[in-house]
This record gives structure tokens, sequence and C-alpha cells, in this order.
């Protein structure tokens, strides 16, 4: 097909800037739609794409604004519009997206190292043509890792948009919009893609349980699931407690290390008074490397944490300290809180040894899930019957990254990626936890799969409604976005600054994106896609309730 047919000519280039360029169209019923030899013509309209023939490449850009000289302004009125015999002469602005061969128009290049000419010819581009452009979006140099799905549709016409599921995830993804602008459909239509097209797995971690309809392999926190305490360290366990004084995260971790040799049979009991310290450090010594191995009586923490209140006395032996007791008192306090609350004892798997049975572990439950004779492709975990106290939500979720970080830098996902969906992820990105002492550490662990597990073949794909909740580390990790309506200038400019191919021009788009609509831009990607999202066959519950008519 001939895309510089004189029957589609549009008009010619007058200006040219190393972003978009200016067009002179000589009549303005060039820029109407258009039917020729049964192929639709979009015509010149804002939104639409035209190409321009250069000497060696042609190019391909989008309309994004367009006028009328001054003195034209004034002349227009309802007779001369109707009436055919008028002749307006508009102007406009186009963005350069993408060159092409002449003589192998399929052969794109993203960068354009070349530029039309003043003078040069523009014309209209097809559906057909536009189609052929976009149907394999993201196409990788090496043709194994070729694998598309059709996500939609472009908006400005009905051109199927088939992207490449590596260059979507393979530089992790990010799915942004206020509410109501399709996420939940859009993180529904990848899971799809990535089930249909491929044999690889998925965890999903769903706030607020809309996804129950997507997949019968789940677990829900404050149901069927816990993370057993066995599975964290000592620094885990400052988190969970929210502590970071120096001194009492020490008797923490001291009360914890006699808990693990009461367990190993090292020791009779935790009472240190009297006995000799000598003794007791060398038999922490000794065992500190079975520690990892061992769980402990988490219920006698608080106990334990008062016979850690001692200081070294006479003939090495330990006395009470009643200042160390003192200060230690708010941990305690804490602890005591924390393990009288059923429903942070269920969720970290604190429970009388009658009901393990219902409580599984998620480390064991993920565990089976990524060994490949597990024929479940997605692994869904509820949070949304979990409680909001003691930030436990977000602690779970950095405490299930952390494993999920340590597994793939041994090279458990190196051959068979695995990606993470992350849904609401402002819930659980830029938190930080406030310790006793007006101190703060952040949960960083979903920050660093971000910045290290691409190459490790965790890839990592958040939904969220701002870009701003997303830390700026992470954000600039992110390599494709799929962004639905944003009004929010600060958003826009948060999308703008983490992506090198969006530009201020296609960003004027998003403030006007209807429901499902969605801007796909990328690192791998050639140009940036205006693209309506198809409907995914499961879809999640993310209706709003309705008010009522009043009775």
């Amino acid at each position: 097909m001939n895309p510089f047919n004189h029957n589609y000519f549009l008009g010619y280039v007058n200006e040219i800037t190393p972003q978009y360029i200016k067009i002179h169209f000589p009549s303005s019923s060039l820029l109407s739609k258009f039917h020729h030899e049964g192929v639709n013509f979009s015509g010149g309209n804002v939104g639409n794409f035209i190409v321009i023939e250069g000497e060696e490449y042609g190019f391909l850009a989008r309309i994004i604004k367009l006028n009328l000289p001054d003195s034209e302004k004034k002349e227009i009125n309802e007779n001369k519009i109707k009436n055919d015999q008028s002749k307006f002469h508009p102007s406009g602005e186009a963005e350069l997206l993408l060159s092409f061969d002449l003589y192998k128009s399929d052969k794109i290049s993203k960068t354009i190292s070349k530029y039309p000419c003043i003078g040069a010819k523009v014309y209209s581009c097809s559906d057909k043509q536009i189609s052929k452009y976009v149907e394999k979006f993201g196409e990788q140099k090496e043709e194994d890792k070729n694998i598309f799905a059709e996500l939609g549709e472009l908006i400005s016409n009905n051109a199927k948009c088939k992207v490449s599921l590596n260059a979507l995830f393979g530089r992790h993804c990010a799915i942004v919009g206020t509410t109501g602008g399709g996420k939940s459909w859009t993180v529904a239509k990848l899971t799809e893609a990535i089930l249909d097209e491929t044999g690889n797995k998925i965890i999903l971690i769903d706030a607020t349980g809309e996804y129950k309809n997507l997949t019968g392999n789940s677990v829900s926190f404050g149901e069927n699931i816990s993370f057993h305490y066995k599975n964290l360290n000592n620094s885990d366990f400052c988190f969970l407690f929210q502590e970071h004084s120096p001194n009492t995260v020490s008797a923490l971790c001291e009360a914890i290390h006699t808990l693990k040799l009461i367990k190993l049979k090292k020791l009779d009991d935790g009472v240190k008074i009297g006995k000799d310290s000598l003794e007791v450090n060398k038999q922490i010594r000794e065992n500190v490397h079975l520690f990892s191995d061992y769980d402990f009586d988490i219920k006698q923490l608080p106990v334990q944490l008062s016979n850690e209140c001692v200081k070294i006395g006479k003939q090495n032996r330990y006395e009470e300290d009643t200042f160390k007791l003192a200060y230690t008192s708010h941990l305690i306090s804490r602890i005591h809180l924390f393990l009288n609350n059923k429903a942070m004892c269920s969720t970290l798997g604190i429970t009388d040894e009658n009901n393990d049975e219902n409580n599984k572990d998620i480390i064991t439950k993920i565990e089976e899930f990524i060994k490949p004779e597990d024929t479940n492709q997605i692994l869904r975990i509820s949070f949304e019957k979990l409680s909001y106290d003691f930030s436990i939500r977000e602690i779970i979720v950095d405490f299930i990254s952390s494993y999920l970080l340590k597994k793939s830098r041994i090279d458990s996902f190196k051959n068979t990626p695995l990606v993470l969906f992350i849904d609401e992820a402002h819930q659980f990105l830029n938190k930080r936890i406030n310790a006793e002492d007006n101190t703060t550490f952040s949960l960083q662990n979903i920050d660093l799969i971000a910045k290290e597990c691409r190459k490790y073949g965790l890839f990592l794909c958040l939904a969220t409604q701002m870009p701003r909740d997303i830390p700026i580390g992470t954000l600039s990790q992110i390599g494709t976005f799929i962004v639905h309506r944003l009004i929010n200038e600060q958003d826009k400019k948060a999308i703008e600054n983490a992506s090198s191919s969006a530009n201020r021009n296609v960003l004027l788009f998003l403030p006007i994106l209807g429901e499902g609509e969605a801007l796909l831009v990328g690192v791998d990607f050639p140009m940036p896609l205006l693209i309506k999202l198809g409907v995914p066959n499961k879809k999640p519950n993310s209706n709003t309730p309705k008010l009522s008519r009043k009775s």
C-alpha cells in the first residue's frame, strides 16, 4: 500500500522543531474524514495520525493542534461554513512519533535521527496503515521473545493494538489514573493476557478483594492464611513491634535468642538473675548458627523481655537492672497489646495448636505455587479482611516482597519469570513505621524489587491512583506506563519526568480520557499510544455503589 498517494494529500510542512512540525493545509475541506477504494481515512483532525514524505524516510506523526490565520478567524460564520465554495487555510502542529524506511514501510525506528524537509507533503494515514504499525507494538529483536496480546483498539480509529508482553513487563509496569478510570479492568485484562499467551505465573496482591472472581486459587489474610512469625528475623520483629531504639532493640534480640535456646533445649528456662553471664553468652555463640531454622514461643516474649532486664554483677553473675526494666516497659506493654489482638495473632500464625490446620503459612503456599509441578498460573492474596491496626497490612506485604526478593536473588525466577501485581499500591508504598523514640524507618522491599529484580526475572506491576504515590526510586525504574485519566498537574509531571517518550503534547490528552481509555507509553515502545482497553472476560468487582431513590 502506497502511503503517499495523492488521493490522501492534506498539506505541506512549513516549520520543523525536534519534537513537532507545523503544517499548512491549502483547504479546510482536506481535513474531513473520507473513504478511498474501500479504505477509511481519518483526515486531519486533532488526535489523528498523518504520514510525511521524506527523501529516504517516511515519518508518522499525530496532530495536536489546529488553527486559522487571524485574518480568516473573523470571516467564520454559519453561511460560509455550509458553503462548499468557502476557502479557509488552517495550519496545525503535529507531534513526530517515529520514522520508517520508504522501501520497507514495516521497518520502523523509535529515534527520529532525520527530519522531514520544509515543503514536504503531508498525507492522511489510513486505519489499515496505522494498524500495521501497532499490530506488533514493542516487537523484540529476539524472535523467541515476541509474545503478543491484544489489549484493545486505538481511540482515534478501530486499529487493533497488539502489545509485546516482554516489552510491557520486562522493565516493570505501572497503571495509574483517577478513581473510576478503569485501572481495575486494566489489571484484569493484563493478567488474562499473561494467562492466555504465556506459561508464566502471577502473584496478585488484592488489597480490597475485588478480584475474587478472577481465580479460584486464592488465599485471604484474616480467613485462611497467615505469615507465620517463624519466617521473621530479628530486624523484622523490630518492624513488627515498631521499635528502633538501640537499647530496647538489643533487649528484644536477647529475649528472642534466649527463647530459641529454650526451644533447642540448651536452657531450662529464661530466668537470668543469678546465672553466670559467661556461660549464657557461650551458649548463644555456640548455637547462633541454628537460630534461623528454629522458631520460639512468642507468647513468652513479654515475660522474657522482663528477664532480660539484668546487668552483670559480682562474679560475672546477672543481677536485676531496674533502669533497663523501666525503659523496656513500653515495649513489653506494646507486645502484650499485640498478643491480645486476635486479628494480629491470626495474621502471624500465633494460634492454638488445634487451629493450625485452618491457618496455613503464606510462605509455604507461595513455595508450593512457584514449583513447576503446580499447574496454577495465578495466586491471589487478598487483604480485604485484614485489620489496619499496627500497620500490619503494609508490613505483611513488605515481608512477602522480602521473601520474593530473596528467592529472585538465588535465580528462582531466571528461567520462568514471575509477575507480581500490587493493586491499590498506595496502601503499601512510601510507608514509614513510627517508633516509640519518634524515629521512623521505611518499608523498602518493593522499592528494591523495582531496582534489582528485572535481571532476575521478577517483574513488578503497580496499580494506584496517583503517580505521586510511587516512591521516586521506584518510579524511575518503571519502564511502561498505562495512564488513565489524570487531572492534577503534578501527577502529569511525574509521568513526564519518569518516561522519556511521553512529552507535554501527548499528556494534554490525559484530562479528557474516558472510562477504559488510557495512554500506553514505554521505553521499549516506538511511540505513545492512546488506546481503549478491551473488556476483560472476568470483570473485577469495582462498581461504585449508587444512591437510591427515596421511597
